[in-house]
């Protein structure tokens, strides 16, 4: 009994001890670099953000910020990662709707779930197109189309990953259209583009800023977007050729779950002023990525209600969840 008396307070001053270390911790962030993780290949869409945010995320965090790579699954390598790594605000990783919301849905083997990630921000959204090489003797949607329904299976379409936003466009375009397509998964918009380039699939459902990188190559075809884009206004919507698909994607930036609330909230802050600055605005308009501000409040619940819309989505569509 007495030993219990004199460990009683050693526990409870040990436990202050923890958790006032911790508050520290968090109050000082940060104090070291941080790493950025991106789950897909260099060169794609997340990479690129990423490039264009590090200097000004340096200024504003005070400290380096290191890119890093972890590509496979679509992305789940990397959040799988993130998830196991230490809440200290030290890790963080570019996250992607809907890939964090279908891949635990449509994968028993995700290693992740959307719940697990804990958001910080969203930054920026972009919508899908159908590209062909320029020199493809698919000049419009309608001669895609027609291909596809003369040789069910031949089109092949590339895309980014498995349940990423161009694969769900990919399969709204086949029920839009009644056609068979093969969908040819690749590890990122980086390693599809030469797949296309190189004449190995028919045509890519890629991003908007994807083929803004490469107008001198790629021939759009349609855009799944509610209006035309302004950095090629001659590409006309799904839409107005007769088709209801819109769909595209939304990037922000995850941390591990249990990483303290103060440590969210200087990351947030730190993107949000990204965001704000003119300078980086022009860059990203430039490259057709449509800027979002969304904290991490407002992030959680974005997620909540577009997980209810895929899941709708897809039974519509007659798809397994």
């Amino acid at each position: 009994m007495r030993l219990a008396r004199v460990l009683a307070p050693m526990a409870i001053l040990g436990l202050v001890a923890l958790v006032f270390g911790q508050v520290v911790a968090a109050a000082s962030f940060p104090e070291k670099p941080v790493t950025y993780m991106i789950c897909f290949d260099p060169g794609g869409e997340s990479d690129i953000t990423a490039r264009l945010q590090q200097k000004y995320l340096e200024d504003g965090l005070k400290t380096k910020v290191v890119i890093t790579y972890k590509v496979g699954g679509g992305g789940a390598v990397g959040w799988s990662e993130l998830i196991r790594s230490k809440p200290d605000g030290y890790t963080i990783a570019g996250d992607n709707l809907p890939h964090t919301i279908l891949q635990p849905m449509q994968r028993g083997d995700a290693g992740y779930t959307t719940e697990q990630l804990k958001r910080v921000y969203c930054f920026e959204s972009t919508p899908c197109a159908l590209v062909v090489k320029k020199d493809s003797p698919l000049k419009t949607l309608a001669d895609f189309i027609a291909f596809a329904k003369k040789n069910p299976g031949a089109a092949t379409l590339g895309s980014s990953g498995s349940w990423t936003a161009n694969h769900l466009g990919a399969i709204e375009l086949e029920k839009a259209v009644g056609v068979k397509l093969t969908y040819i998964p690749f590890t990122g918009s980086g390693s599809a583009t030469p797949a296309l380039l190189g004449g190995h699939v028919t045509g890519l459902m890629t991003y908007t800023t994807t083929a803004a990188q490469q107008l001198d190559k790629f021939r759009i075809l349609a855009v799944a977007a509610p209006k035309r884009s302004a950095v090629f206004p001659g590409a006309p919507t799904f839409r107005e050729l007769g088709y209801d698909i819109v769909e595209g994607a939304y990037r922000g930036v995850s941390v591990p779950p249990n990483t303290p609330d103060n440590i969210v909230k200087t990351l947030a802050d730190a993107f949000e002023k990204v965001n704000r600055n003119p300078e980086f605005a022009k860059k990203m308009a430039e490259l057709a990525f449509d800027l979002e501000f969304m904290g991490p409040a407002e992030y959680t619940k974005f997620i909540q209600t577009r997980k209810a819309y895929y899941i709708d989505l897809l039974k519509d569509m007659d798809i397994k969840q």
